[in-house]
């Protein structure tokens, strides 16, 4: 007999779904028996994704903060699995303009927000529901050359653990995607700072989508499609000065003509 996925029938949003990860992750879902919502900004890649997959994901195109709505209308009434993928990469530093500030936050973590209040009161009534952030690397550690993007991330893994720590008893489970480069338009749009730091460990979004249905099956809260993010963290913690002074060399190696 042919063993069921857990995913058999489940319900599942995946939001900056018209490439990248987010692409991966509905693929992943919808190849193990989910029905998928893809949801972009880009309607057109939003249906391209949704066309490729088939019977098995619908598009709902738009703001990734204001989905939840539509999407259970789409999917029949429900969400079992809430993948809040949409992300900002905002480059800049200290002195970025206000409004690139703003739409990091917002994006990276208000839409994570905002999602959370549509569907709590639901999953909290039932018992159950699955919430996956993707935060990044920079979440748990930082990204040269980019403030508002790291600052932001770390935002988002913040509110993905007080969801976890707050709800888990109640059956709502939750998982913070964490990774280094990912071959996708994001990385490009990293610029230098991206070919130097993330470009050389630089793994396949599918490579993203299986970390966390690993992650997944073993109930981790933090999934590492780079591993060695774990020894980073770890490094940071414990020499939090040593770790910054690694991290200002390779700020100066980057500012180097």
């Amino acid at each position: 007999m042919i063993p069921v996925s857990a995913y058999q029938d489940q319900r599942v949003v995946v939001t900056g779904a018209g490439g990248g990860i987010g692409a991966a992750l509905a693929r992943r879902f919808a190849a193990e028996g989910a029905t998928v919502v893809v949801n972009d900004l880009d309607a057109a890649k939003a249906a391209a994704v949704a066309g490729e997959i088939g019977a098995r994901a619908v598009a709902v195109p738009g703001d990734a903060g204001a989905v939840v709505a539509r999407a259970r209308e789409a999917l029949g009434g429900g969400v079992d699995v809430y993948c809040a993928n949409a992300g900002l990469a905002s480059g800049g530093d200290a002195f970025a303009d206000e409004d690139v500030w703003a739409a990091a936050w917002d994006t990276n973590v208000m839409a994570h927000v905002r999602a959370a209040r549509a569907l709590l009161p639901d999953w909290l009534e039932r018992g159950g529901g699955r919430f996956v952030s993707t935060v990044s690397a920079a979440g748990l550690l930082t990204m040269i050359g980019a403030a508002p993007y790291s600052v932001s991330k770390h935002g988002a893994l913040a509110f993905a653990e007080w969801l976890s720590l707050t709800y888990r008893h109640r059956g709502v489970q939750v998982h913070a995607i964490c990774p280094q480069g990912v071959r996708t338009d994001m990385l490009t749009a990293a610029g230098s700072a991206g070919e130097l730091v993330l470009a050389p460990t630089a793994i396949e979004p599918d490579a993203v989508a299986e970390a966390l249905f690993d992650g997944m099956e073993k109930g981790r809260f933090l999934i590492l499609p780079h591993p060695e993010v774990a020894d980073y963290y770890a490094a940071r913690a414990g020499d939090p000065d040593r770790w910054l002074g690694n991290m200002n060399r390779l700020q100066q190696k980057w500012e180097s003509p």
